[in-house]
């Protein structure tokens, strides 16, 4: 019996404890309500740090919409409540207006709210004017003046994005989001102003601490301190994967039983950036800055695969394409850096692949694609005019301007250190007679490295033909699209440089009717702005892959981190440059590379592939006793961080808070004091009752 009822007070407390935790969970959700949104973050380089931080528990502030600059001098000359959180519009969210924000200081400023209401926004990049100003050619002010927007590649920028702020930035995408807010900014805080220290108003509470702190070097060193026993990390090297891939397979040459380079081995390098940047975790487009050059990039790979002959055909057997998409470029060139790095020292591409090494001797010239911002207005650059730079720019407007295809372009020149921040100033730096190109558009990117560089900002609309994009096009299909389309400029720019290309490897002019497919640009678009659950990565992926409707990521971020963009491009290269092998089954198609894709019709087809993966880690962090203040490699890292979250609730005001410290604070007193009471008066209190000892039997003889 005894038993049973332990049994059954046991039970009792676990179910009273459970109804205790869900009234708990109950009010809280009845307290807070969650924000769903983006948070900025912090990264720092040889020596600064940039981003923002919560406090350590979370920054606290109250709700304040920002519809003029009006509300915002309010905001800072007579808050009657302090610290507040500003709701910004994108056209507010300035300069001028965070640094005014930053110097009232977390007292007054704890939290600031971007709120997407783009109504009247005209322009939105916080980059640089010049960026990667400093890790590019070192050339004064030639290369790039950030105080003659003439003569900048980003006139447009804020800077924002270098800047360290005290409080946390939090991004609100969705409607829904937006007007939760508002609403209790209505009901509880836009009214009798005089008396907001007095009542209850409604706050934001935003957790986005963030573990790094004051520089690269700093941070570094305190995550690999000896006596650092918890494992603890307070940052991670920006690091991702450069994807590389060669118009033909390579031809080992064995010397001595060892494969070594072919002296007489010659590459065409062909490079375009692949990630892009902007201020919010997981928010970042980047269509027109990184994107148009990438589709350019992708389109003349895949013509030149169809278009030209066997290798062996060529008048240079030997002559080849590199194609090389390069990551981490908006943080101080890391990953052509790298591959620079690698080049210098013979170990690229990687020993694992067990391809013999590519030197720099080994590279014929260098087209690197740029931002082609305007596509009507693009120029081919060159450090120095030189007989290459100028063959390359009569053979691109042979095609441009012939009436044959109807491009109608005419691409200019500019022969000056005047260079665009591309991937090839990493070479350039290196050698200043690299043989090195760059097509690059005028800036025109009013949301340069910003969340707002997206599809609207480039004019992109899904065709959704469901047309086989594996087919190259004739000059005159597709004449239901629209000549300017983003589709058929892409489809115009990158069968110039096919066409430029091809007849650079063949030594004849290209006289066929082929051209780059839009549908291919249009699907490429697509999944990489919409939805990866597309037919072109479902085409390169395995049959059967699950694949998300987010576009993927194309922020480097660090390892262990998202690498979905590289990944992607991984498998589309492989695709579109690969051989197909009919007599292999899918059981034998396992081994690189050899590689077993879907296809177009969903079917399975194993095919020949030569893609592959080189590291985009900067040599900062792989040479001992590097300099982090040098300049010399980027030294770009990103803080850890344990959550980001953000909620509303009802704070108390003032006056009621003190009244419940004070209330408190009397409650304890008194609770001392009667302790001290009944313990001083214990003997009169209780002596009635028995002796501890009292009910204990006495003890009876044996």
């Amino acid at each position: 019996m005894e038993k049973r009822l332990n049994v059954a007070a046991i039970w009792l407390l676990m179910l009273l404890q459970g109804a205790i935790v869900a009234l708990g969970e109950r009010t809280r959700d009845k307290m807070y309500e969650p924000i769903l949104g983006a948070s900025c973050f912090r990264r720092l380089n040889g020596t600064h740090q940039t981003g923002c931080s919560s406090t350590y528990s979370g920054s606290v502030g109250v709700l304040h919409l920002i519809n003029s600059e009006a509300d915002l001098e309010f905001l800072l000359t007579s808050a009657p409540s302090p610290p507040y959180a500003p709701m910004i519009p994108p056209h507010l969210f300035t300069r001028n207006n965070l640094m005014r924000l930053k110097e009232a200081g977390p007292k007054n400023i704890s939290v600031v709210l971007l709120i997407n209401k783009t109504a009247q926004m005209k322009q939105f990049s916080h980059e640089l004017n010049c960026p990667n100003q400093y890790s590019g050619l070192n050339i004064s002010s030639a290369t790039c003046d950030a105080s003659n927007p003439a003569k900048n590649w980003n006139p447009w920028g804020t800077g924002l994005l270098h800047e360290d702020f005290p409080f946390p930035i939090y991004y609100l995408a969705e409607k829904d989001e937006i007007e939760k807010l508002e609403k209790c900014f209505e009901k509880f805080n836009n009214f009798n102003y005089e008396t907001h220290a007095l009542r209850s108003l409604c706050a934001v509470e935003v957790k986005s601490f963030m573990s790094a702190a004051v520089n690269t070097e700093v941070c570094m060193r305190r995550t690999n301190l000896i006596n650092n026993l918890g494992g603890s990390k307070y940052c991670d090297p920006l690091e991702g994967r450069n994807v590389y891939a060669t118009l033909y397979p390579r031809k080992p040459v064995v010397e001595n039983g060892n494969e070594t380079v072919h002296t007489n081995e010659k590459f065409i390098l062909v490079s375009c950036r692949l990630d892009t940047a902007s201020m919010f975790d997981g928010v970042g487009p980047g269509a027109m800055d990184s994107l148009m050059g990438f589709a350019v990039f992708t389109q003349v790979a895949y013509l030149l695969r169809q278009l030209l002959p066997l290798q062996s055909s060529l008048p240079d057997s030997l002559r080849n394409v590199l194609f090389v998409t390069f990551n981490g470029e908006s943080y101080d060139y890391i990953g052509s850096q790298r591959f620079v790095y690698d080049m210098e020292n013979l170990v690229f591409p990687p020993k694992s692949t067990q391809s013999p090494p590519i030197a720099f001797d080994n590279i014929d010239f260098m087209l690197d694609i740029g931002t082609l911002d305007d596509i009507a207005n693009i120029k081919l650059h060159a450090l120095t005019g030189t007989t290459l730079a100028q063959k390359i720019l009569e053979q691109l407007n042979n095609y441009a301007k012939s009436p044959r295809y109807g491009f109608n372009l005419n691409i200019q020149s500019e022969m000056s250190p005047h260079l665009p921040p591309t991937s090839a100033q990493s070479f350039l730096r290196r050698d200043q007679k690299f043989p090195a190109l760059i097509l690059n558009a005028r800036p025109t990117n009013k949301y340069y490295h910003s969340i707002y560089d997206d599809m609207d900002n480039v004019g992109f609309d899904y065709a959704n033909t469901s047309k086989d994009f594996t087919q190259l096009a004739e000059v005159n299909d597709f004449k239901n699209l629209k000549a300017d389309s983003i589709q058929m400029k892409v489809r115009n720019v990158s069968s110039i440089l096919a066409m430029a290309l091809y007849q650079t490897l063949t030594g004849k002019e290209y006289t066929g009717t082929k051209v780059a497919n839009p549908v291919l640009a249009d699907e490429f678009l697509f999944c990489f702005l919409q939805s990866a659950d597309c037919p072109l990565f479902k085409a390169s992926s395995y049959p059967g892959s699950q694949l998300t409707n987010l576009p993927p990521m194309r922020y480097i971020s660090v390892f262990g981190g998202s690498q979905e963009s590289s990944g992607y491009t991984y498998r589309v290269l492989g695709y579109l440059l690969s051989q197909i092998q009919p007599d292999i089954p899918k059981e034998n198609c396992t081994d690189l590379p050899l590689h077993y894709f879907a296809g177009f019709n969903n079917i399975g087809e194993c095919r020949l592939t030569t893609q592959n993966y080189s590291h985009a880690l900067s040599p900062a962090f792989v040479l001992n006793g590097y300099d982090w203040a040098s300049g010399q490699y980027s030294t770009w890292t990103e803080s850890t961080w344990s959550l980001f979250s953000a909620r509303i609730f009802l704070r108390p005001s003032n006056v009621h808070q003190i009244t419940t410290l004070s209330v408190g604070i009397v409650v304890l007193i008194i609770s001392f004091c009667l302790v001290y009471i009944i313990s001083s008066r214990s003997e009169v209190l209780f002596e009635d009752l028995p002796a501890s000892n009292a009910a204990l039997p006495l003890p009876t003889a044996c």
